[in-house]
């Protein structure tokens, strides 16, 4: 088990490198003028070159990407045109629009993306699961044929399509249901939950029915293994079969599949944020976007990057746990 860690870890490091030098070189190697995005369309040649020096654009490629490396293990100090502005470590660069450290700005946004997605995370893991585990309980019954279309439907739905259809019954014509006004958890935890609800919900209906048809066909696949013959041989129950054999058996690529989407996630749920008026992750890296704001681009996409990565290592671990054959591959 430990060889199998320092594996995952190595691989992990490996990957997060192998990513920065992608990010870096598509964004701030690609064809354009870097300065002039910086300073602004208004710059005269002498500012768009005094930003250039400042950025250090002059060195050479590959000492760009070793100051940017060194911001992100030791901070980095950037001239201001009257001063030096350190930027402690992880340094994702300065904004172009607001001169903010870009790790200050993630880490504001931060917190409403995670509250949006790890909600969410939970409710459409047990939906999902649980969708397939009835499915395949009641496999060749109405039930059955019931739960799969519903699921096709999920798949096939727009998150925003979703979202507007409970905005419009449950906020709008039942009036259960408050619409959404994001509330910090430390400020109030109960609004925090009670405005998430409607989000967590719009996610988790869209995000349960890849989770529900990969359970049922991994449970199905389990079920027709020979130890699960020869347990049924033996007379043990079906329920028993289908909850505590198969399942666990069917576990792995669920798991898998819940680190990638998990791990997306936390990069930004852009549509549902944008939708709900999530002050998070997703609407920055639309602003970002739309003003070209390059230090805000590279940073988001580097972080969404090492959350998937984070995710998919402690997926490697939950597996390794659930099946052991998963150490000795």
């Amino acid at each position: 088990m430990k060889w199998f860690l320092l594996r995952r870890l190595g691989g992990a490091v490996f990957v997060l490198l192998a990513l920065s030098v992608v990010v870096y070189a598509a964004f701030y190697v690609a064809p354009g003028n870097v300065a002039q995005i910086a300073c602004g369309p208004r710059c005269s040649p002498a500012q768009v070159a005094q930003v250039s020096e400042q950025l250090h654009l002059g060195d050479p490629l590959y000492l760009q990407y070793a100051h940017f490396l060194q911001g992100l293990f030791t901070g980095r100090d950037y001239s201001t045109g009257t001063g030096v502005l350190h930027c402690q470590a992880p340094c994702l660069g300065l904004s172009y629009q607001s001169d903010q450290q870009v790790t200050e700005l993630i880490l504001a946004k931060l917190p409403a993306t995670a509250s949006l997605a790890l909600g969410a995370f939970v409710l459409w893991m047990l939906l999902g699961v649980g969708t397939g585990l009835l499915s395949v309980w009641r496999r060749g019954r109405p039930t059955e044929r019931v739960l799969t279309w519903i699921t096709l439907a999920g798949m096939a739905t727009p998150v925003f399509v979703i979202g507007l259809l409970l905005i419009i019954i449950l906020v709008t014509a039942l009036q259960i249901l408050p619409f959404p006004d994001y509330v910090p958890l430390t400020e109030d935890p109960e609004q925090w939950a009670w405005n998430l609800l409607l989000p967590w919900i719009s996610l988790a209906l869209v995000s349960a029915a890849p989770y529900a048809r990969m359970t049922r066909a991994s449970m199905l696949e389990t079920l027709a293994e020979d130890h699960v013959r020869t347990f049924r041989a033996y007379g043990v129950g079906e329920r028993a079969l289908v909850g505590r054999h198969a399942l666990r058996g069917a576990l792995a690529p669920v798991i898998a599949l819940g680190a990638l989407d998990i791990g997306s996630m936390f990069g930004g749920a852009v549509l549902t944020e944008s939708l709900f008026g999530i002050p998070g992750v997703g609407r920055e890296l639309v602003d970002a976007v739309k003003h070209v704001d390059l230090p805000v681009v590279v940073g988001l996409v580097l972080v969404t990057g090492f959350f998937v990565v984070l995710a998919n290592a402690v997926a490697d671990i939950l597996q390794a746990m659930a099946d052991r054959r998963v150490v000795l591959a």
